[in-house]
């Protein structure tokens, strides 16, 4: 599945670029940004996704642990499987303190990305990484709280998604604590997770 991916990803693969509006990335095949809204807290939130393993996860599931939560898709060239690598360097970074997490890889493409297809995908990263899916209108619903935006661009016969590529953190009791911007550096990433851990 990988190597096909890649062979249809290279049609397309220099498309995206990277912009940030009131610290949200919005990843655009040749766009410009988007105003954002700060995300609602966890529990104001109303979503039922499906995760990699087949496993029921709504807002109350997060409720507890800090968050860390990543919007993008398995087909995406090069912004998704780039920030998922980053995460996957923070978990180790983070030592013991990361298994404190909920680490959250949703689709913003779920008429692909299955459950099978998404447990293919994260496997390839830190195994903290839940991949989740679900409804076209329950990815709407949990993109509305997050206060994400994606679209469905035609490309070459088949489409991609344009979509924000900030990862968003949360605090324990479900507040929003702070966004990484995409290609942020560990220097200024780590210390952000660190204070939604308390740690």
């Amino acid at each position: 599945m990988r190597a096909r991916r890649a062979v249809i990803l290279g049609l397309g693969g220099g498309a995206g670029a990277a912009a940030l509006t009131l610290g949200l990335g919005w990843w655009r095949s040749g766009g410009s940004p988007q105003p954002a809204l700060l995300p609602l807290a966890i529990g104001e939130m109303a979503f039922t996704l499906t995760d990699h393993r087949g496993r029921t996860v709504t807002p109350a599931d997060w409720i507890g642990r800090p968050t860390l939560a990543f919007f993008g898709f398995t087909w995406c060239p090069d912004v998704c499987p780039t920030t998922l690598s980053d995460i996957s360097l923070w978990l180790e970074d983070l030592g013991p303190d990361a298994d404190r997490l909920n680490v959250a890889f949703i689709t913003v493409d779920p008429e692909r990305d299955t459950e099978a297809v998404l447990a293919d995908y994260v496997a390839n990263f830190d195994p903290r990484i839940t991949g989740l899916t679900g409804p076209l209108a329950e990815v709407e619903r949990v993109a509305a709280g997050f206060r994400a935006r994606f679209e469905k661009v035609p490309q070459d016969g088949s489409y991609t998604m344009n979509h924000t590529a900030g990862v968003f953190l949360f605090r324990a009791d479900g507040r929003f604590a702070s966004i990484i911007d995409y290609h942020e550096d560990r220097r200024f990433a780590l210390p952000k997770i660190r204070r939604a851990l308390g740690a």
